[in-house]
Order: C-alpha cells, then sequence, then structure tokens
C-alpha cells in the first residue's frame, strides 16, 4: 500500500489556505482557521476518523464566513481525492450512528467517486460560537463534491446546535474511518465492478 498522504492549496483574493493530511494517522491535528467552533468541527473530523489533518486558513472574516469555510471545504476536499487516489483495496462503503448527549447523528459514506451530498440537519446560529449555521451544510456539501464521495447525513434527534453540528463531524468522521480502511481480501484490487472509481 503505497503512502496516503496529500498536500493541498489555494490562495485567492480571498482566502489562503494550506491543508495537509494522512489517512493512516493517528487522529493529530493542528487546525487555525480563525474560528474555534469551525476548528473543534474539523478536530473531531481528524480525532475520530485517525486522520492527521493539517489546516492553516486564512481570509477576508471581516465579510463573513463564507469565502474560508467553502475554500476550507475544496481544499481538504481535494486532499481526501488526492490521498484515496484510485481507492484500491479501500472498505469504501460505511455508516455510523453518534450520540452526543439528547443529539443522535446518522452518516453514511461512499468513497465511489461520485460527489453528491444529502443533508438533513436543522441548525440555528445559537451556540456555534459565531459560525453561521448553514455554513455547517455548505461545508459538508462542497467537502463531498470535492471529495468525489456520496455523503448522507441526518440528524435524528437533538436540541443543542453545539452538540447536533458535533455529533454530525464526529459521525461522519466514523464512517469515513471505516470506509477508507484497507480491506485486506481486496488487496490492490478495485473497490468497484466496473474495475475504476473514476
Amino acid at each position: 500500500m503505497t503512502n496516503r498522504i496529500a498536500k493541498q492549496s489555494r490562495e485567492t483574493n480571498e482566502t489562503k489556505i494550506s491543508v495537509e493530511l494522512n489517512l493512516d494517522g493517528q487522529g493529530d491535528y493542528d487546525i487555525n482557521t480563525g474560528n474555534g467552533m469551525f476548528n473543534h468541527l474539523l478536530e473531531q473530523l481528524s480525532r475520530h476518523g485517525m486522520i492527521d489533518l493539517s489546516v492553516n486558513a486564512k481570509g477576508d472574516t471581516d465579510v463573513g464566513w463564507h469565502h474560508l469555510v467553502e475554500d476550507c471545504a475544496i481544499v481538504i476536499g481535494k486532499a481526501l481525492r488526492q490521498a484515496v487516489s484510485d481507492a484500491r483495496g479501500i472498505t469504501r462503503i460505511a455508516h455510523s450512528f453518534v450520540p452526543l448527549d439528547e443529539a443522535l447523528v446518522l452518516s453514511a459514506v461512499d468513497f465511489g467517486g461520485r460527489g453528491y451530498a444529502n443533508i438533513d440537519m436543522e441548525l440555528t446560529d445559537t451556540d456555534l460560537g459565531g459560525l453561521p449555521a448553514h455554513m455547517v451544510h455548505h461545508f459538508l456539501e462542497t467537502l463531498a463534491r470535492e471529495g468525489s464521495f456520496n455523503l448522507h447525513v441526518r440528524v435524528i434527534s437533538g436540541i443543542s446546535n453545539h452538540h447536533k453540528a458535533e455529533a454530525v463531524f464526529k459521525s461522519l468522521a466514523r464512517a469515513m474511518r471505516t470506509a477508507l480502511t484497507i480491506d485486506i481480501r481486496l488487496k490492490d484490487k478495485s473497490p468497484s465492478t466496473k474495475g475504476s472509481i473514476r
């Protein structure tokens, strides 16, 4: 198995983003986005997905968080796609239920090369540390599109916006961890009857 490590960056008039990740890591992270809640959510993705993740992001946050959050999703998604490569040997499809106090979330993923997201998640801006609720939804959609994976998220129950958002990222992380695990029975075979995920 080759090293599943990736580096991606993006620099525009609006943002400057750099990302490094290792799919076979220990869940170590170094996240700096300028928003504590956004950092916290990305840290869940790293720790519970066992993905070593470094994100350094700066941008025109004086006009809001849209540009920075969206561009982080683009760059992290591209890094995921790079690290997954041709996906040979991966489990590919997985799901995870994650509770967090009163919140319960289901996430299902398919790293089959088709970027698509279906997100059923009601959030408001309360208790999200200044991160607009709609940007959580937008991040997930953009991550799935740029990462070329299918993502379904359902918030089954919950009251606290913080708990629901955090459970979403933990659930996604756990599903990704399983889906991206190498199945020794597949060895170097493609996880598709087509023989390719592209």
